[in-house]
């Protein structure tokens, strides 16, 4: 049954993806070019829409049961109409926040979906007591962000988050849990069915009705995957959605230096940087699935190793976010301190050699 309802959704995305289109002309969803924008075209955005109904389509075929299952339903419809309203109306920062915690409470109050613990490395556990509610929500609401954030390219978004379910769904499949397992790959193959209009050059672009909702759902099923557990496992998700968040890290970094509101836009984006560096559209979004991919790769090692084997892990991660984070300029060109160490020491050992 879950093969079908797969390959139901997968064609329904696809059918249903030209009718969003033409409905996002009809009511005005269009997403215009600016200088901000990488696009030349005035093209149609709330393409989510269409994953959304796909996905709602594969839950009621399979209906997969959880305790959580009815609130995170309320979440999703929550999330849909914040992206909805921003993609015609292009709400205030302000205001779509208030949608993004309104979905975030309704998982965590009604559907009691809470960070409470972990267990610590070295024995015992930490426990987040009256922050596990914060922490949740603070959670949800930045991974929703973070996939927002990298929707800047053609399939950028669609790629990257099908690669995070692919992982997480994954690793599910390994611990028995079927209700993330069912509700993972419902999200893939109706993102895979989008995923061929919005490829570049894409005809319709899920605005924030499908970067959100992917956000959302993603954040919510990794809760649900590795929630109360070892500190080890506690950090998978993390490393699963690598890209988007160390993306989100270093531009709310870059605004806080450069005295910019955190909600303000800019073109140093992961994205924005490599096509300044001379990739075209397709070979940036083409590397940057490759290195979601890896870090994906890195998460099922990393849950496999031991404790010292997934410090050495983390350390070299850290290392090689920090090493291309400088060498493609996505804190700025003048920031790149170990870069200048490894230069310094070439020049020193070069001297010395002479």
């Amino acid at each position: 049954m879950l093969y079908l309802t797969l390959i139901v959704c997968f064609v329904v995305s696809i059918l249903i993806t030209p009718l969003i289109k033409k409905f996002a002309f009809l009511i005005g969803a269009t997403d215009r070019p600016n200088q901000r924008k990488v696009h030349q075209l005035i093209m149609p955005r709330l393409g989510g829409l269409a994953i959304f109904i796909s996905f709602m389509v594969g839950i009621i075929l399979l209906r997969p049961e959880s305790q959580s299952s009815l609130a995170i339903l309320l979440g999703c419809l929550l999330i849909i109409a914040t992206g909805f309203l921003d993609d015609i109306y292009e709400l205030p920062a302000k205001y779509k926040l208030l949608g993004q915690l309104a979905a975030a409470c309704a998982v965590v109050f009604l559907g009691d979906l809470q960070m409470v613990f972990i267990n610590l490395p070295f024995g015992g556990q930490l426990q987040f007591g009256f922050l596990s509610v914060p922490f949740t929500i603070l959670w949800i609401v930045g991974i929703t962000n973070a996939i927002n954030l990298i929707d800047g390219l053609d399939g950028l978004a669609a790629g990257v988050s099908s690669i995070a379910l692919i992982t997480i769904s994954g690793m599910a499949i390994i611990q028995g849990n079927f209700y993330v397992v069912a509700v993972g790959l419902i999200v893939l193959a109706s993102t895979l069915g989008f995923l061929i209009y919005n490829f570049h050059p894409a005809k319709i672009f899920m605005g924030d009705t499908g970067a959100l909702f992917l956000g959302f759902i993603i954040s919510v099923l990794s809760l649900l995957g590795f929630k109360n557990v070892t500190f080890i496992s506690f950090v998978i998700p993390v490393i699963i959605l690598g890209v988007p968040i160390s993306d989100t890290i270093f531009a709310i970094i870059r605004r806080i230096v450069n005295k910019q509101p955190l909600s303000a836009p800019d073109k140093s984006h992961l994205h924005h940087c490599m096509l300044r560096m001379g990739y075209s559209h397709q070979q940036t979004v083409l590397i940057i699935y490759a290195m979601a991919a890896f870090f994906g790769l890195v998460a099922v090692i990393y849950s496999q190793a031991r404790l010292g084997g997934a410090i050495v892990l983390i350390g070299i991660v850290i290392l090689l976010i920090e090493i291309i984070a400088e060498k493609i300029g996505l804190m700025g060109h003048n920031y790149r301190p170990l870069l200048n160490i490894v230069r310094t020491l070439k020049i020193t050992t070069a001297k010395n050699r002479s």
